[in-house]
């Protein structure tokens, strides 16, 4: 029997589901990643670090929520907190006590963070961010890294290998983009250009570290090209913030930014996002009193569930445990014993491949590399090659089969309640995927 058809027998449920949902959204479905050929699988729910289908099909779990899911799927005290605001009100048309708890929970790992905003999305963030610098520094160019995802508004998307339909060329007339990972390509921008406002970067590299940067020094540099020249730094924490660090890229590498996106971890598995950083630019936002300037030079930020008690809750109760307990190092640990054991067991069956990333994320590569399986070197165009190479197909749909859900293509997002034996039990079925792969010629 194929992949393909072991897929398809498998999955009989999330096949008729697919075909109801084909005549409710484009492609049937509802974010772009969830996309897949023949049909994608349609979940019914999950605890810890599995989830099942309808089919009744048992997985662990590495998409984890699109990497919100730092504490997995369900956790008990998270629950709770949502259930008990739920009880109390989902939106009560003012300010509220939990906004400023979860205000507090982010700052309390997040030293650099003086104020913030919150939004609901990262895509949110990452737009406000872009405007709050243009408006603090009076100039209108943003520099973006190539690759590097800050979500699908008009500016975020220039740069992007993907077309652009409905969005106006004027609209990247403001973006500069430049190779990732070339500190004298921004320097040379920096030194040419005299309107720039802002570098934005994801911090571990594009796609959570799929293509790494040169960590520390490539952040250590672009922080004093941008300080030397006046140009604000946004550090785009959207999935590593408490993920890679209790806090985040910045905290770790201790690497100060001017602003930072936050999303995913930080509203707890709900949907939220925030602006954080230097108190004089976030105060873009301030009503300062006087009408004239409030009405024409003030930061406009509405938003009917900016800061909504249940997200708010579920952000609360999740930083809380990030800062009292062992989350990160539980994570870190597992996706230790997961990278090894999938760099062994590449070279133990002779197949091209590894996998490499810093703490809980592990990014895996079907091509070889002489890397430290921590910070890959090898060439981001090499790289992007692979990933999108067929075999990668079969290889997810593979582990699908045999009862391993990971992120995209290539990454594995690891929870803080991963156990060793869901590690192992995960190794056992991507050595028995490569084996079904092997059968079909697939590698």
């Amino acid at each position: 029997m194929t992949i393909l058809q072991d897929y398809m027998d498998k999955h009989q449920g999330s096949a008729q589901k697919y075909q109801e949902a084909l005549g409710q959204f484009p492609s049937g479905v509802t974010h772009d990643n969830r996309y897949a050929s023949p049909f994608p699988l349609y979940v019914t729910h999950g605890e810890g670090a599995l989830k099942w289908d309808v089919d009744g099909n048992e997985y662990v779990d590495y998409v984890m929520g699109h990497g919100a899911l730092l504490l997995g799927h369900s956790h008990p005290d998270v629950v709770k907190a949502v259930a008990e605001q739920m009880a109390r009100g989902t939106h009560l048309g003012a300010n509220t006590e939990q906004e400023v708890r979860w205000a507090d929970s982010i700052k309390a790992l997040m030293p650099y963070v003086e104020k913030m905003r919150f939004h609901s999305s990262g895509t949110e963030a990452t737009l406000m961010a872009f405007r709050l610098a243009r408006a603090f520094t009076g100039k209108t160019k943003i520099i973006k890294l190539q690759d590097h995802f800050h979500g699908w508004h008009d500016y975020a998307m220039a740069g992007s290998d993907r077309g652009a339909p409905g969005i106006p060329a004027s609209a990247w007339e403001s973006m500069i983009i430049l190779p990732a990972g070339d500190l004298g390509a921004v320097q040379r921008a920096l030194e040419s250009d005299n309107d720039i406002a802002a570098l934005v970067l994801e911090p571990t590299g594009a796609h959570f570290g799929q293509l790494p940067l040169d960590l520390p020094d490539y952040l250590l540099g672009v922080r004093e090209l941008t300080a030397k020249h006046g140009v604000l730094l946004i550090m785009d924490e959207v999935v590593t913030g408490f993920r890679i660090h209790p806090g985040g890229v910045q905290t770790l590498y201790e690497v100060q930014p001017d602003l930072t996106t936050l999303a995913k971890v930080a509203a707890g598995g709900l949907p939220g996002g925030a602006v954080a950083g230097r108190a004089e630019i976030v105060d873009m936002m301030a009503f300062t009193g006087d009408a004239a300037h409030d009405s024409v030079n003030r930061v406009y930020h509405p938003g009917t569930f900016n800061a909504n008690p249940l997200s708010a809750a579920a952000g609360y109760t999740a930083l809380e445990l990030v800062a009292q307990g062992n989350i990160n190092g539980n994570a870190n640990a597992m996706a230790d014993r997961l990278k090894t054991g999938m760099n062994s067991i590449l070279s133990k069956n002779e197949v091209a491949g590894h996998a490499h990333g810093i703490a809980s994320i592990v990014q895996l590569v079907m091509a070889d590399c002489d890397c430290d399986r921590g910070i890959c070197t090898m060439p981001h165009s090499e790289i992007k090659q692979a990933v999108a190479a067929p075999r990668v197909t079969a290889l997810k749909r593979s582990l699908q089969n045999n009862g391993v859900d990971i992120m995209g293509r290539s990454a594995f997002l690891v929870s803080g309640v991963h156990t060793e034996a869901q590690i192992d039990r995960t190794l056992e079925s991507f050595e028995r995927a490569l084996g079904e792969m092997r059968a079909e010629d697939a590698i």
